[in-house]
Formats: structure tokens, sequence, C-alpha cells
């Protein structure tokens, strides 16, 4: 790529660039705006979002945008702004008033977005993208980047801190933005509800979700995102929020070489680990338990996935499918189906359970198999399959080699 191998000169600004979701990379649009930017300065650029990070792999841009890091967008905002001459949010909502919700949400949590120019590039190749200075003293480049990449440059917006969370002591009131009817509603990646109208409320009460307003609730989703009988409170003022889907039909999956170095093995020694026999270290295995946007970070040295749950099947198998890495996936067929295409990686197997057995059987591997933790190391993949297959004769269906 040209913008990576061009000399950067001494007197180049640093520029920090925050990209958040995968639509912004899938459009094309981050590639070009990172070549214009490096006209100007020194680039560095990070991805805020797991999916985003699929996305990045899927354009061959991993050793162009770190994606190693696991933070907020006002996390990596933040850190840039002590660092940085220039920083740029680049982001792709689903509607331009869905992308100034979400960075005025983003700009309240910064602190003090005035230190340094601050930028938002919003649906960048769109008919209604716009460039938003976040204060005055990025309004000149601001109008530069406008003129340059074509888009409508907007005045500095009124930062207010969003209305989202009403704290009446034991009752929280979170009122939840720029949904849409008809999307599904996620709650740390849980599928908790479906809106029924723009306005979505959601209720807890000493830390338990007991109502959400605008929407048809899954009760089942609320079960599992307070962990059934242990009973886990959720902090209403930071969880995560997230609405309709997780990606766009608009990418290609990226098939050739060895991704993105996760696992410290080579392929070779995965296709090993597939095959009865001897070995000179033991493979190791990971559990991911309803919590698909943190596979990057409980991925890291593994040779294979526990997947528990349908949902969390589909998306954790689809990202290791990027890796290289295969699951072993626990679903009961209690999935909602995201706009997502799903791929799994070549040595997979996805078993289907009785309904409501997933989490059953996902805390008897758990317990039994990974002693407690999420991490444990096996002889091989295959002996790790049949102990799961032993556990799991009462509850399993079918199962599905890949």
């Amino acid at each position: 790529m040209y913008f990576l191998k061009k000399p950067l000169k001494r007197e180049y600004m640093e520029i920090g660039v925050v990209i958040h979701g995968p639509d912004v990379i899938d459009s094309g649009m981050t590639e070009v705006i990172l070549e214009k930017l490096n006209e100007c300065g020194n680039i560095s650029a990070v991805m805020a979002g797991t999916i985003g990070k699929t996305a990045v792999l899927d354009a061959h841009l991993e050793d162009v945008i770190d994606i190693r890091k696991n933070l907020k967008p006002s996390r990596c905002i933040k850190g840039f702004l002590e660092k940085k001459d220039l920083v740029i949010l680049l982001n792709h909502g689903k509607t331009t008033n869905n992308g100034l919700i979400f960075a005025n949400i983003v700009m309240s949590k910064v602190g003090n977005p005035n230190t340094k120019p601050l930028i938002q590039i919003e649906r960048p190749g769109m008919p209604d993208g716009i460039v938003v200075p976040w204060n005055t003293d990025a309004i000149d480049i601001a109008a530069k980047l406008g003129n340059i990449l074509k888009i409508k440059l907007v005045e500095v917006p009124e930062l207010m801190t969003p209305v989202n969370v009403e704290d009446h002591g034991k009752r929280i009131i979170r009122n939840v933005l720029g949904v849409h009817p008809g999307e599904k509603i996620m709650i740390n990646g849980i599928i908790v509800g479906f809106a029924e109208s723009e306005e979505i409320q959601i209720i807890s009460e000493e830390g338990f979700i007991k109502e959400i307003k605008g929407a048809r609730v899954k009760a089942h989703g609320l079960e599992k995102l307070h962990g059934y009988n242990n009973i886990i409170p959720i902090d209403l003022n930071n969880c995560w929020i997230k609405s309709g889907p997780l990606r766009s039909s608009k990418f290609t999956v990226r098939k050739k070489d060895r991704i993105f170095k996760y696992t410290s093995s080579e392929e070779d020694n995965i296709l090993a680990c597939l095959k009865e026999g001897p070995m000179e270290s033991k493979i190791k295995a990971v559990i991911i338990d309803h919590e698909a946007e943190s596979t990057f970070d409980l991925i890291e040295g593994a040779h294979v996935a526990v997947t528990i749950g349908d949902d969390t099947t589909d998306i954790a198998g689809d990202i290791l499918y990027r890796l290289k890495i295969p699951i072993i996936g626990i679903t009961d067929g209690d999935i909602d189906g995201f706009s997502h295409m799903k791929h799994i990686y070549p040595g997979s197997t996805v078993l289907r359970l009785r309904p409501h057995s997933d989490d059953v059987l996902g805390k008897m591997i758990r317990e039994e198999l990974f002693k407690g933790e999420g991490v444990a190391f096996f002889d091989t993949i295959n002996k790790l399959k049949n102990n799961i297959f032993s556990l799991s004769k009462k509850y399993v269906i079918f199962s599905t080699d890949y």
C-alpha cells in the first residue's frame, strides 16, 4: 500500500485516528482517508470494536490499524489527545444523526476535548457524509479535509452530556439512543429484546433488569445476562449496549495466508493437534461463554476455543475463522440470527443440544474439564472433543463437523 511506504518527515503532524465499527472499513473509505492523511503527517490508527477488528483483517489492514488494544473510543481519543497534534474519529453510523449521537456520547466521556484539534469524519463516501470539528482549533483542518474528501463541513456541535442514565438510587433508567424499530437490542453481547419504538428505556433495580420499555423482551436473554442461578448484577451506567446488525453483508472474508498471529503456534502445529497421537507439548484451549465481543482478548495463544451459546458460536467462530483457529461449539437452537455472514474454520465441531441445555453443558465443561477456569491444556483437540462428547451424551441431538 502506497501510504505505508511513503517516508514521513519530521515536520509532519502526529495524527491519531480512532476507527469505530466495521462499515467504514468495508466501504473502502478508511484506506482512502488514511492515504490522504499520510500526506499531512505520521499516522497512528486504532480500531475500537470487536467486529471492526474482523473487518480490518478482511481488508488486510492489520499492519496499518492496531487491533490488539481493547479500548473504548473515548479511551483511545483520550490517549491520542495527550500525545498527538491532531485526533480524528472515523465512524459510519446507521444514519448521520446516529453517528452524531454516538460521537456526542464518546466526547462526553473524553473529559476535555478542547486540548487538541479533534475531528469526526462521519459516513464518508455517502451522500449524507459530514466532517465535524469538535472544537474551534479543528475548524480549519476540518475544512481542508472536507474539501479533499468532498464531504460537507458542519459547524462545531454544542457538546452536551447525553441524558442517557437516570440514577434513582437502587433504581436506574438508561435511555438508549439511536435505536430503530425492529432492531435487536444487545447488552454485553447478549440479545435481551427487540425494539418496537425509537424510545427505549432499560430499567434496573439493584442491578437487575426489570423492564425494557419500547421493546419486546427476550426473557431467556435476560436470564443469560444475569448468569441464571448465579444472579449476577449489571451496571447500567457502564455496560455495553448496542442495537442493529453487527455487520452488513457487503464484505469479502479473508481466506489467504495466516492472518494474524494471536497464537504462538504455526498452522501446521494446529493441524497436528487435530490428530490423535503423542505430541511434544499440550494444546491450549479457552472457553468463550456468551462473550463473543471478548474473543480477541480471550484467544491469545490458544489452539482451540469452546464456544457456549448459539450466537456466541456464530460470532466467535466467524472471528476465529480468520485466525485459523477451530472451535467446539455448544448450541441449543436459541439463535436470533444476526445480519452477519458465518464462517467456521475446518476441524471445528458444533454440537446441537436439547433446548435450554447449552448453559448447563457449558457449566459442566468449565467445572469438570477446565477445573473452574477459562483456560486449560489438553493432549490433543480430539481428546478434548471426546471428553465433551462424554459429558454431553444426555443432551446432544446431533453434531456437525467442519
